[in-house]
């Protein structure tokens, strides 16, 4: 199967604008349990992106220098643990370094029944999960997956390789794979596939990932506020992310003038607002 193009016009028909009738508990509430000791900017990254991209409420729950950066550069962040719409987990960490307290705490979220993206440091976890799961690997970090979940490794040069690869592993698992790359591959396990293009080569530095992971958090956990829980729903809310993000990366990005110019992972998420709303009014294409 050949995957489809996302487009702007399918991520306005994905995000949800507010209402007067919504509080920030309907709009949606992502928990946060990202960054570590030796990676707390990703907390900020990821709780920065979750913000711009128009959640409700933002729950971090993390190593205390990583909550403290958060709550310096977004003091409306929550740092208490509640009820939650979708998880965001494993952005900067590092399993190798994850103690058995914080391994129970992960377990504890893939087992539930709340959506959960899953990233980095915790995709180790990912087998046996009972929660609906989103992955968002870079090739190698797919590579590593799917030795979790016992399959071959993948040709990350060819495109009809990583699209097959992407459903493989969704099926393996049974949720949700977001493909990084310069083309995002989106895949089910029952065999919904889209590719996203909207990027830029300037999204390739440290900590986009983790502005993807907030996006994404944001986007899911409005869907799930709304009651859309299917998985073609949470495959919608992955490429939608994407979208937002790849473009998020253009619009930073040509903001510097010529054909454009370098980018942080801070930049991208400030840029989040201004894209998000004009994808709500559909004038992006």
């Amino acid at each position: 199967m050949t995957a489809k193009d996302w487009t702007g016009r399918d991520v306005a028909r994905t995000l949800r604008r507010p209402t007067v009738s919504d509080d920030k508990y309907s709009r949606g509430v992502v928990g946060m349990r990202t960054g570590s000791a030796r990676y707390p900017g990703a907390a900020v990254l990821g709780v920065e992106a979750a913000w711009c991209t128009g959640t409700g409420m933002v729950r971090y729950l993390g190593p205390e220098r990583a909550q403290d950066l958060v709550l310096q550069r977004r003091p409306e962040t929550v740092t208490a643990d509640g009820r939650v719409q979708a998880w965001v987990i494993g952005s900067g960490t590092d399993a190798a370094e994850r103690d058995e307290a914080e391994t129970a705490a992960l377990r504890g979220i893939l087992n539930a029944d709340t959506p959960v993206v899953v990233d980095a440091g915790a995709l180790d976890l990912v087998v046996g999960a009972a929660a609906p799961v989103i992955v968002t690997p870079h090739a190698r970090e797919l590579d590593r997956l799917r030795a979790h979940l016992g399959l071959a490794g993948t040709d990350a040069g060819d495109a009809r390789a990583r699209e097959e690869a992407a459903r493989e592993t969704a099926v393996a698992f049974g949720g949700v794979v977001l493909l990084k790359g310069a083309v995002t591959i989106v895949a089910t396990a029952d065999g919904w596939i889209r590719r996203v293009t909207a990027g830029t080569p300037w999204l390739a530095t440290a900590g986009t990932g983790d502005v993807l992971g907030g996006v994404l958090g944001a986007v899911t956990a409005g869907a799930v506020a709304a009651d859309r829980v299917g998985l073609d729903d949470l495959a919608a809310c992955a490429a939608t992310a994407a979208w937002l993000h790849g473009t998020a990366g253009r619009v930073a990005s040509a903001s510097r003038g010529g054909d454009g110019g370098p980018i942080t992972a801070l930049d991208v998420a400030e840029a989040l607002p201004r894209v998000v709303a004009e994808a709500m009014s559909d004038s992006i294409a």
